[in-house]
């Protein structure tokens, strides 16, 4: 009888390569002395954070999708997309409100359906969940790799909404979808 452990990074693994990233960016963020470093970080952090909210704006419009081609995961959801949500607004450069789920929905029948990104939302909801957590995923390692070239406050901010996107990922694939931690 053979038992194999869940292919999920640990928290340690976790914390471990967002300390390293870290790392990284400390020593590569000293500078020559050529340019200051007013010149070089508010364009960089501009760039870096319009980015952060295009990327985020695209998981929220999955999660648009997803909850228009699947009703009954509504519920289960609705409280990451709301954190998802929340991250765009404080990535964002002006105040905004919090974007709202999209008012199209469909008669919830089960079909794939397009997801803004232009990838078909799964028309199994198990599946549809897998691929919302492969979203988050990717963008949650996304961030984390940005985190070296990120100034002060936004690889703060990056490592967080990073952080929060891998717990994203494990709560749309675990087996309990009342988890909240």
């Amino acid at each position: 009888m053979s038992w194999t452990q869940p292919s999920r990074p640990s928290r340690r693994s976790l914390l471990a390569g967002a300390a390293g990233v870290a790392g990284a960016a400390l020593l590569t963020g000293c500078s020559d002395g050529g340019a200051s470093d007013a010149d070089v970080t508010i364009p960089l952090e501009r760039r870096m954070r319009e980015s952060a909210v295009r990327d985020s704006t695209r998981l929220l419009e999955r999660y648009d999708a997803t909850t228009a081609a699947h009703p009954a995961l509504a519920a289960r959801l609705a409280p990451l997309r709301a954190a998802v949500a929340a991250h765009t607004a404080a990535l964002s450069l002006t105040p905004s409100a919090t974007p709202s789920p999209s008012p199209s929905r469909s008669g919830g029948t089960g079909a794939a359906a397009p997801a803004a990104s232009g990838e078909p939302v799964p028309p199994k909801p198990e599946e549809a969940l897998s691929a919302l957590a492969d979203a988050e995923r990717g963008l949650s390692e996304s961030r984390t790799i940005d985190l070296a070239g990120a100034p002060g406050e936004l690889a703060r901010l990056l490592a967080s909404v990073a952080a929060c996107g891998a717990v994203h990922a494990y709560l749309l694939t675990s087996s309990n979808p009342g988890a909240t931690s």
